[in-house]
């Protein structure tokens, strides 16, 4: 059987039902736009997450995890494929469907064929290609049953969790995904907000904004309620726990919290440097396993599913491009030397490649150095934090730190070298540096290797910037005379699209 490994962002697996030796409960709880270091026990200064502090007392924290993609869709399918995004057809651009013929390789699917209840509960946001070309929603074989998980007072999602664990089968175990839309903006966690839940708000007086963004009023409101939603977020994994501990299931099942990509601020979500791509990434095994707390081994996003189906004693399809993580969750094993992540269409035109070592090497290889500079998703071009930034440029551009640059250049250099121990914030680009000449030129081997065995390629019409990357807006000439996208107008072909890489199964280095 095929070994697999997991993946970092704020995920949660967890089974209910009746489990059994080699069939635990499964949760997964994913968590919408939240960066790896904004929970308090990766860290952060500000944000408050008691409930996930405390699972992490009890679980394995994964402190060198990485996404494939710092994109919501195409991080989410890799996720449930545990393949790479661009060898998921379509789905590894924003919003576009997976091919139909890999949805029953699901790592839901498959616990679903070996009797599992699966089911889904908050956002969705992923889909399947119908023989038209048209998306139709992911449901089966993927789910049982598909819920938004929205009610009055809470559109998060979140609301339903505790209950369908409460409700679910109890003939048979179960896999549980379920997903938050916080911290996505627009932000409605302020106005949903209840404090006798939640507590307080979180003071924008007292909180840090994180680089790159200015010190002003504005931007500390705006991570305040970014942190609001943060917060509640870890009110419902608290009650999810609580939940699996009062129905005496704790002990038989499997949670996992991660997070689909880092915060959408700028310089963070859709980059591959880490503050997008680096992932948070806790996971509790059933009681009958030993585990050690922290390991800073690498671990990538393809990595969960075969995680998962390994516990679960499924074989592991040939699909499957990760590997399983359970010889380090359970002997500290280190079962991978390199992570790959990518940066494809995402409001703009991009194909960005990534490869992480495990000496803490970054090298990042940009196909389209003269495209769009790597500005950040509408959403965070249309927030404060980034109209902070360019006031900031526009006032006194000699003033903008390294990071706060980097945001705005145009064009972006066709490659980058980091040592992340020293650079966090990969900051001081090493590539021109001889002292690091031998680790760029083993990286871009690698990174060479990994590209041909997964069929890897750059689009000769490739999906084309919609918006305009000052403001944020879609440009008029992709709307229809209503006002609407026309998504016709400007998505294209798809990395891989064209080589067949969604029936390429070959992982590459790892």
């Amino acid at each position: 059987m095929k070994l697999t490994r997991l993946a970092a962002c704020v995920l949660l697996f967890f089974v209910g039902g009746t489990a059994s030796a080699g069939q635990p409960h499964v949760v997964f709880i994913i968590a919408d736009d939240i960066g790896w270091n904004d929970l308090g026990c990766y860290g952060s200064p500000s944000s408050r997450t008691p409930n996930i502090d405390a699972f992490a007392e009890t679980a394995t924290r994964f402190d060198n995890a990485y996404l494939t993609a710092s994109s919501c869709s195409p991080s989410r399918a890799s996720l449930l494929l545990g393949r790479y995004p661009h060898n998921c057809g379509k789905a590894g651009e924003l919003h576009r469907p997976m091919p139909e013929h890999l949805v029953g390789t699901a790592f839901t699917a498959l616990l679903r064929e070996a009797g599992y209840h699966a089911e889904l509960v908050g956002k969705h946001h992923m889909s399947v290609e119908r023989p038209d070309g048209s998306p139709r929603p992911l449901i089966k074989p993927a789910f049982d049953a598909v819920s938004r998980g929205r009610v009055p007072g809470n559109r998060s999602g979140a609301a339903p969790w505790a209950e369908t664990i409460r409700d679910r089968p109890t003939d048979r175990p179960c896999v549980f995904w379920f997903a938050s839309s916080d911290a996505h903006r627009p932000w409605d966690g302020d106005l949903d907000w209840d404090a006798a839940k939640y507590g307080p708000k979180h003071d924008p007086a007292a909180v840090v904004p994180p680089a790159p963004m200015p010190d002003t009023p504005e931007t500390r409101q705006d991570f305040a309620s970014y942190l609001n939603e943060v917060t509640r977020f870890d009110y419902f994994v608290g009650e999810v726990l609580a939940t699996l501990a009062g129905e005496g299931i704790a002990d038989d099942t499997v949670v996992i919290v991660t997070s689909d990509n880092g915060r959408p601020f700028p310089r963070a979500k859709t980059r591959l440097h880490d503050p997008g791509m680096k992932m948070p990434l806790l996971v509790r095994l059933p009681a009958e396993y030993r585990q050690p707390a922290t390991t800073d081994a690498l671990a990538s996003a393809v990595d969960v599913a075969p995680t998962v189906l390994d516990l679960c004693g499924v074989a592991v399809p040939e699909t499957v491009q990760g590997v399983s993580l359970l010889p380090l969750l359970t002997e500290s094993r280190p079962v991978r030397r390199f992570a790959f992540s990518e940066h494809n269409w995402h409001d703009h035109a991009a194909h960005g490649r990534s490869v992480r070592d495990a000496d803490g090497y970054l090298y990042v290889r940009n196909a389209r150095p003269d495209g769009s500079p790597w500005i950040g998703p509408s959403d965070s071009i249309r927030s404060p934090s980034h109209g902070a930034l360019v006031d900031l440029r526009g006032e006194s551009p000699d003033r903008l730190s390294p990071a706060q640059r980097d945001v705005f250049a145009s064009p972006r250099p066709a490659e980058e070298l980091y040592f992340t121990p020293d650079d966090p914030g990969q900051v001081s680009d090493l590539i021109d540096d001889a002292g690091h000449a031998d680790k760029r030129d083993e990286l871009r081997g690698i990174l060479d290797r990994w590209q041909a065995a997964t069929a890897d390629d750059l689009p000769d019409d490739p999906s084309v910037t919609f918006m305009d990357l000052g403001t944020g807006e879609v440009l008029p000439k992709y709307l229809d005379e209503r006002g609407r996208r026309r998504k016709e107008r400007y998505m294209r072909t798809a990395p891989g699209e064209a080589s067949g890489a969604s029936r390429v199964n070959d992982p590459g280095p790892f």
